[in-house]
C-alpha cells in the first residue's frame, strides 16, 4: 500500500508539474493571441497621432479585435487623404497669395517707374506749350522749334505707353504663346530689308551672311519683337567701325541668334541690371534716341513664355546680344 501510494504520489506530482507548465505555456500563448492585437492598435494609433498613416492592421480574423483594427485602417487611409487634400489646397493658396503679393508689388513698382519717366516729357510739353501761349516764341523758327519739341515729347510718351502696355501684357496677361515652325533666316532678312533706311541714315553697316532657311519653333510675332528690340538696341549704340553683325547658329537641338555691334562694352556692374524695366546704362544717350528703357523687359518676358534662355555678352570692341529657340527636327532645315 505505501509503495503504491507512493508511485500515486510521484505520478500526480509529475501530472501536476506537467499540467502546471502546459497551464503557464497555454496562458502565455492565449495572452499573446489577445493583446498582440491590441499592441498592434495602439502602435498605430500612436502613430496616427504623428500624422504617419503607413502603418496598417494585418489582421484577417472575425473577432471584434480585427473589426475594429480594419474600421482603424479605412479611418487612417481617409484621414491621409484629407489632410493631403488640404495640404494641397494650402499649398495652392499660399502659391496664389505669394503670386498676388508679387503681381501688387510689380504693378506699384511699374506705376511709380512709368509715373517716374513720363514726368519729364509732360513737364517739357507743359513748358513749350505754356511758352507759346505766353508768346515768348515771336518768330516763326522759334515757334517752329516750340511745336518741334512738343511733338517729339508727345511721340516719346506715346512710345512709352505703347511699350508699357505690350510689357504688361507680357506679364500680367494670359501667358501664351502661340508655337510655330517657322523660318528665322527669312524673319530676319524680311526685318532688315524694312529697316535698312535706319542703316543707312545712321551710317552703319549690317552683316547677316546666313542665306539656307534655318526652321525653328516659337511666335514668330513675338521671336520678331525680340529682334527688333535687340536690332533697335544695336543701332542706337554702334560707334567705331559702327558695324552690325547677326548671327544664327544651330548647335544640337537649339539655333542661336546673335547681335554683335561694335561700340563701348555695357560697365560690369550694369549687366544683372540691364533688364529691369526702365534701367538704363546712359540715361542721355537713351533719351537722345527716345528710348524708352522697357525694350529688354520685353524681350525678356517674351524669352521667359518660351522657357529659352537669352543673354548678353561683352567684347573689346563691341556688346552682343543673344537669345535661343528650339531647332526644328526637318532634315531640310539645316
Amino acid at each position: 500500500i505505501r509503495s503504491s501510494a507512493a508511485a500515486a504520489n510521484r505520478f500526480f506530482g509529475y501530472v501536476g508539474v506537467g499540467l502546471a507548465v502546459a497551464g503557464a505555456i497555454l496562458a502565455w500563448w492565449l495572452s499573446r493571441l489577445i493583446t498582440a492585437p491590441i499592441r498592434q492598435l495602439t502602435e498605430i494609433s500612436d502613430r496616427m497621432k504623428s500624422l504617419d498613416f503607413s502603418a496598417k492592421y494585418e489582421g484577417r480574423g472575425r473577432t471584434e479585435l480585427d473589426l475594429l483594427g480594419r474600421n482603424m485602417n479605412e479611418v487612417s487611409q481617409k484621414l491621409e487623404e484629407t489632410i493631403s487634400a488640404l495640404r494641397t489646397a494650402n499649398n495652392d493658396l499660399r502659391r496664389d497669395l505669394d503670386r498676388r503679393n508679387r503681381e501688387e508689388e510689380m504693378r506699384r513698382e511699374f506705376l511709380s517707374n512709368v509715373t517716374h519717366e513720363l514726368k519729364t516729357p509732360i513737364a517739357l510739353v507743359r513748358g513749350y506749350a505754356e511758352g507759346l501761349q505766353d508768346g515768348i516764341a515771336d518768330d516763326p523758327e522759334n515757334r517752329a522749334f516750340y511745336l518741334e519739341t512738343i511733338v517729339e515729347e508727345s511721340d516719346r510718351m506715346n512710345n512709352i505707353v505703347q511699350k508699357v502696355l505690350q510689357l504688361n501684357q507680357l506679364e500680367f496677361g494670359d501667358g501664351s504663346v502661340s508655337m510655330e515652325r517657322f523660318d528665322i533666316t527669312a524673319l530676319i532678312s524680311n526685318y532688315l530689308e524694312n529697316a535698312s533706311i535706319l542703316a543707312q541714315k545712321n551710317g552703319l553697316t549690317v552683316q547677316f551672311e546666313q542665306k539656307d532657311p534655318l526652321f525653328v519653333w516659337g511666335d514668330p510675332f513675338l521671336i520678331q519683337e525680340v529682334f527688333q528690340n535687340y536690332y533697335s538696341n544695336a543701332l542706337n549704340h554702334a560707334d567705331g567701325e559702327k558695324v552690325i553683325d547677326i548671327r544664327c547658329e544651330p548647335a544640337g537641338d537649339l539655333v542661336r541668334v546673335t547681335v554683335f555691334n561694335t561700340g563701348n562694352p555695357i560697365p560690369e556692374k550694369s549687366l544683372p541690371h540691364i533688364w529691369e524695366k526702365f534701367y538704363k546704362v546712359d540715361k542721355a544717350r537713351t533719351r537722345a534716341y527716345g528710348g524708352s528703357g522697357v525694350g529688354l523687359s520685353i524681350v525678356k518676358a517674351i524669352m521667359d513664355l518660351h522657357h529659352r534662355d537669352y543673354g548678353v555678352e561683352n567684347y573689346e570692341n563691341g556688346v552682343a546680344f543673344w537669345f535661343e529657340l528650339d531647332r526644328s527636327g526637318d532634315k531640310g532645315s539645316s
